[in-house]
């Protein structure tokens, strides 16, 4: 064990805080630091600027791509869901996101329900 991070008697890994502090340290720290230089870099970039529309699309595949590999290629739990179920509730989600003017909450609230509530009825 490393000696820095054990002590007489006690050990700062098996400690229950641990895994927060190091999610905070190593997730939260490096990518808040890089927010907060694009704010200052992109504070002189028009919305319709071709860099920032060329962002956005990628930023926008790349959740695109996350959902389908979700929905496709699962895993862990549901992995045991059907994929009529899964693709039903991202479809219904959607409508949901589209009806309720795009709301994020509703459309994965509603995606969420469909999904946990379809596993109830499959598992039964």
């Amino acid at each position: 064990m490393n000696e820095f991070l054990t002590l007489p008697g006690y050990s700062l890994i098996d400690a229950w805080w641990w895994p927060y502090a190091f999610v905070l340290i190593a997730g939260y720290v490096p990518t808040e630091i890089w927010r907060h230089v694009g704010v200052v870099l992109a504070g002189d970039l028009s919305e319709e600027s071709p860099v920032l529309l060329w962002v956005r699309a990628v930023a926008t595949a790349l959740v695109a791509a996350v959902i389908a590999k979700l929905i496709l290629f699962p895993t862990g739990a549901l992995a045991e869901t059907e994929p009529a179920l899964r693709i039903a509730a991202a479809a219904i989600g959607f409508g949901a996101f589209k009806v309720t003017r795009d709301s994020v909450l509703a459309g994965v609230l509603v995606a969420e329900a469909i999904l946990i509530g379809g596993w109830l009825i499959q598992g039964a």
